[in-house]
């Protein structure tokens, strides 16, 4: 099969179009013929490397955000046939530890991510554990399904079971046209809350407006000030922000007396003061998400499945097309998800 093969850290010059042997599905494996396959941060941040998870090796077959047809299925595996449309969860545990029996296998000592630290959706075929696969409706289509594994599970963890987030509260979403705050904004609304949209372009606010959103705001603008007006002085309810230390402050300050920070991401730095008399005073609540969960993973596919939301897709290239991929995936201007086909 034709894959894209990394062999050391860097730019996209590390990851090569190679022809390597077909993987040959075990007893409980489900091998998947790939559709398309999103481009996901981890893929450029264990591309420049040094930071990898645990259990990554070179050469490696990176892409987490994986859709296809089902190619072949293992002598145990009962449900599946060649042909099938489906989707994968990309992660899983040993299945046999306290956190995999609890339906939590992010955070198993053995945690396996395909395209992560095993090999992944940028290739023509994918070996994956069968209870990772599951089917997407007709209505649906596979390229519209490679854009929700990552984005969309971590959206739902952080906005939904994180979050909690209720009808008539005020949701502001920092970096409002990112992959996952494009989920964020639609399951705030879906939920009934206000959203208050942060983003670096009209492009990007006009998008999250189309979404939904409320309030629109530029990062330049004095967006606590907007939200204490939009709120009648109170603040939000709660705050959605992966961008990191860029907007740590800012995110805390539009809180309203005990509100609550969802903190799931560190792109623009990993390390941030605060102040704990104004957490303590005020009754805020800074909570991280962790790895979202198998039953989480299948409540946001019946949601998404069920109507009423969808997924931005800025652009899909072949394999040989990898570096520009990669540059419209790594651009400030990029807006939704990228996707990659074999």
């Amino acid at each position: 099969m034709k894959a894209l093969v990394q062999t050391g850290f860097g730019g996209p010059e590390v990851v090569s179009l190679r022809h390597i042997a077909d993987p040959v599905p075990g007893p409980r494996d489900v091998l998947v013929r790939v559709r398309a396959c999103a481009l996901n941060r981890l893929d450029v941040l264990q591309r420049r490397g040094p930071a990898v998870l645990p259990g990554f090796r070179l050469p490696h077959i990176a892409g987490m955000d994986v859709a296809g047809h089902v190619a072949a299925a293992g002598d145990e595996v009962a449900g599946y046939a060649p042909g099938d449309r489906v989707v994968i969860d990309p992660t899983h545990g040993c299945g046999t530890c306290a956190r995999c029996g609890a339906g939590d296998p992010g955070h198993c000592p053995a945690v396996r991510v395909v395209g992560g630290n095993t090999a992944g959706g940028f290739a023509e075929y994918v070996r994956v554990p069968a209870r990772l696969v599951h089917r997407v409706p007709e209505h649906i289509e596979l390229d519209e399904a490679a854009a929700l594994p990552s984005a969309w599970s971590t959206a739902w963890r952080a906005t939904v079971t994180v979050g909690a987030v209720a009808a008539g509260e005020t949701v502001l979403v920092q970096a409002a046209a990112s992959g996952v705050s494009i989920a964020a904004v639609q399951l705030a609304k879906r939920a009934g809350a206000r959203v208050v949209a942060v983003a670096g372009s009209d492009a990007k606010l006009a998008l999250a407006a189309d979404l939904g959103a409320d309030l629109l705001l530029h990062n330049d603008a004095d967006v606590v000030a907007a939200v204490r007006r939009f709120t009648g002085g109170e603040g939000a309810d709660l705050a959605l922000d992966h961008v990191g230390a860029a907007t740590w402050q800012t995110s805390l300050d539009c809180l309203r007396a005990g509100g609550r920070l969802v903190t799931f991401g560190n792109t623009t730095g990993d390390e941030v003061t605060i102040s704990l008399a104004g957490v303590y005073h005020r009754g805020l609540r800074v909570l991280g998400t962790g790895a979202y969960t198998e039953p989480e993973f299948a409540a946001m596919l019946d949601a998404y499945f069920g109507g009423g939301l969808r997924t931005v897709r800025m652009a899909e290239y072949g394999m040989a097309e990898l570096p520009a991929a990669f540059a419209a995936a790594e651009s400030r201007a990029a807006i939704g998800k990228v996707l990659v086909r074999p």
